[in-house]
C-alpha cells in the first residue's frame, strides 16, 4: 500500500484516487502523523501531497523528521517538493515568476520516474515558490523555462520531488508517473479491486447495524441510490428511504426517483413534499455556503420529524447519507491545513443529533460508486446520469433562489439535457447542466425591447469531478440549444457557454 501525507491540497484524495486506480491500496493521513505510525500500515511507499501554505511561512506545516529515516521511498509534489528539499538542507524562495496550468517540461534525466517519457512532456503547475537549492545527494531531472528544479531526486535514498501535479488529468503522462513511482521504485502490490469492496461493506455494516434500523436520505442522485442500495442488500427491511421533494430539483426528478426507487425493491419509501418549506427558508438568501447550511439543517429536521412520526414504532438509530470523498475533500475534511473550497450539504449538519450518521461511500469517487452500483444490478441509466449537487438547483441560481428564478432554470435546464440526449451528445460529457446568473440584460424580440436574464450552459469532461476540461462542444447544437431555450424560455433573452478548466474554477458556480 501506499501512504499519502495530506498538507491540505485539494488533490491529496486524487493522489490516493489515481493510486487506486493503478491497483494499489492508498491511505490518506495528516501531514504530522508520528513515523512510527506510520510504519504500522506497512507503506511500500510514501506521497507528500501539495498544498495551499507556503514553506517560507511561519508554523507552515511539516511532517515528522523520522518520516525521512524510515528507508521508505517519498515523492513529494509541489509543497510536497518544496518541504522535503527545504527539511533535508536545500532552499526555498518565491519565484519571480509564478506558474498557474500546463506547462512543459523538459527532462534531462529519465531514471526510473520517468521511464517511457519522451524528453518534453505536457505538465500542470500551481506554484508561487520553487527549490532554488538542492539538498546534498539530490540531482536535478528535469526543469522549465521558469523552473530549473521541476524534478529533483537521491536514488540513493529513493526520495523524489516533482514541482508539478501528476495526478491531475492536465499532465498528459501523469499516470505513468505515479505507475513507475509505485512499481519501479517502490516495488508495490496490486490489492485494490472495487469487487472486493462490494462484499466487504455489505458484511461491514450488517455487522454494525445489526437490529436497528437505519433512515436514509434519498435525493434522486446516484451516491444517495448506491448507498441506499448498499444498506438495501445488508439490512433489507431496516432501511427506511425518504425522499424529500424540496422543489430545487430538476423537471420531473422526483417523480422519476420514486418510480425507480421501488422498481428497485424499495418497500419502506417516502415521499416528502417539502418545497414551501425550503423556500421560505432561504428567502432573501444569496450567500452560497448560507445556502448550503439552511438546505443541509432542513433537511435533518424534516428527517428528524418523518422518523418521529412515521417510524415510531421502529429503533432507528442511523441516518445515511450518500457523502463522498469530493464531497469531504472540497469541505477541508479532514486536514485541518485544506483551504476550504465550498461545503457540502451532508457536511453541514446541525451539531446535535438524534441519530448516528453513517456514510457507506465517504471513501470512494464517482467513478467507484458507479462501478460498485453496476456490481449490485443497478440499471446503468440511472448509474450513469449526471452528477448533481445535494443542495439541487438552489447552487445554480446565483444569488437569491425564488420560486421564479426555479421555473426559469428547470425549464432552461431540461431543454439543454434534451437536446444533448437527442444528439447522442449527453453520455460523452461528464456533467452538464445550466446555471441561471442574477444578472438582466437588454435584448430584442419581435420589436420590442426585453431585459432579461442570463442564463449559462457548463459541460465538462472528467473522470472523477476533482480536475474537469470544457467540452468541445459541436457548434451546431450550441446554436440549437440557445435559440430554443431563449424562444421557448420567458425570462431568458442570453445564452452564454462556459469554457474554464477545474481548476482555476469549480464544476457548479456555487
Amino acid at each position: 500500500m501506499i501512504v499519502v501525507l495530506n498538507f491540505g491540497s485539494q488533490f491529496a484524495h486524487l493522489i490516493a484516487r489515481r493510486v487506486r486506480d493503478l491497483g494499489v491500496k492508498a491511505e490518506i493521513l495528516p501531514f504530522d502523523t508520528p513515523a512510527k505510525h506510520i510504519l504500522t500500515f506497512k507503506p511500500a511507499g510514501i506521497i507528500f501531497s501539495g498544498g495551499p501554505a507556503s514553506v517560507l511561512e511561519k508554523r507552515s506545516p511539516r511532517p515528522a523528521r523520522g518520516v525521512f529515516h524510515l528507508g521508505i521511498p517519498i515523492l513529494g509534489i509541489c509543497y510536497g517538493e518544496q518541504v522535503m528539499a527545504e527539511m533535508l538542507g536545500g532552499k526555498v524562495s518565491a519565484g519571480l515568476r509564478r506558474e498557474f496550468g500546463k506547462e512543459m517540461l523538459v527532462i534531462g534525466r529519465k531514471g526510473e520516474l520517468f521511464n517511457g517519457l519522451g524528453k518534453n512532456e505536457v505538465v500542470w503547475f500551481s506554484h508561487g515558490d520553487q527549490v532554488v537549492k538542492i539538498p546534498k545527494g539530490f540531482v536535478r531531472f528535469a526543469s522549465t523555462h521558469d523552473c530549473s528544479n521541476a524534478a529533483i531526486a537521491d536514488k540513493t535514498l529513493n526520495f523524489y520531488g516533482i514541482q508539478f501535479h501528476p495526478e491531475v488529468t492536465h499532465t498528459k503522462n501523469g499516470t505513468k508517473i505515479l505507475s513507475n513511482f509505485l512499481f519501479n521504485i517502490c516495488h508495490a502490490k496490486k490489492d485494490w479491486r472495487v469487487a472486493d469492496l462490494k462484499k466487504n461493506l455489505i458484511g461491514v455494516f450488517k455487522n454494525h447495524i445489526g437490529s436497528d434500523h437505519v433512515l436514509v436520505g434519498i435525493s434522486g442522485g446516484v451516491d444517495s441510490l448506491v448507498a441506499a442500495t448498499v444498506l438495501h442488500k445488508a439490512i433489507g427491511s431496516q432501511l427506511h428511504a425518504v425522499f424529500v421533494d424540496t422543489g430545487l430539483l430538476r423537471e420531473n426528478e422526483a417523480r422519476d426517483a420514486a418510480l425507480s426507487l421501488r422498481a428497485q425493491g424499495f418497500q419502506n419509501l417516502r415521499v416528502m413534499p417539502a418545497e414551501a418549506v425550503f423556500l421560505r427558508r432561504l428567502r432573501g438568501v444569496q450567500n452560497p455556503e448560507q445556502k448550503r447550511k439552511i438546505i443541509g439543517h432542513t433537511f435533518i429536521k424534516i428527517f428528524e420529524r418523518v422518523a418521529k412520526r412515521e417510524f415510531r414504532r421502529y429503533p432507528i438509530k442511523y441516518f445515511a447519507q450518500g457523502t463522498i470523498y469530493p464531497d469531504r475533500i472540497e469541505s477541508a475534511e479532514p486536514s485541518r491545513h485544506a483551504s476550504k473550497i465550498k461545503s457540502h450539504h451532508n457536511l453541514t449538519l446541525p451539531e446535535k443529533l438524534d441519530f448516528e450518521i453513517i456514510e457507506p461511500l465517504r471513501d470512494l469517487y464517482k467513478d467507484e460508486v458507479r462501478r460498485l452500483g453496476l456490481l449490485m444490478n443497478l440499471p446503468k441509466n440511472l448509474l450513469w446520469r449526471h452528477p448533481f449537487p445535494g443542495p439541487g438547483l438552489a447552487v445554480r441560481i446565483v444569488g437569491e433562489v425564488t420560486r421564479e428564478r426555479l421555473k426559469i432554470l428547470r425549464e432552461a435546464d431540461a431543454i439543454y439535457l434534451q437536446e444533448l440526449q437527442r444528439a447522442n451528445e449527453y453520455d460523452k460529457i461528464w456533467q452538464a447542466f445550466a446555471v441561471l446568473l442574477p444578472l438582466k440584460t437588454v435584448g430584442v424580440m419581435g420589436d420590442a425591447r426585453t431585459y432579461e436574464y442570463i442564463v449559462s450552459l457548463r459541460a465538462v469532461d472528467s473522470i472523477d469531478g476533482m480536475s474537469a476540461d470544457w467540452h468541445k462542444m459541436p457548434q451546431d447544437l450550441l446554436e440549437r440549444i440557445s435559440s430554443r431555450i431563449v424562444r421557448e424560455v420567458r425570462g431568458v433573452n442570453r445564452v452564454l457557454y462556459d469554457i474554464t478548466q477545474k481548476p482555476p474554477a469549480t464544476i457548479e458556480y456555487e
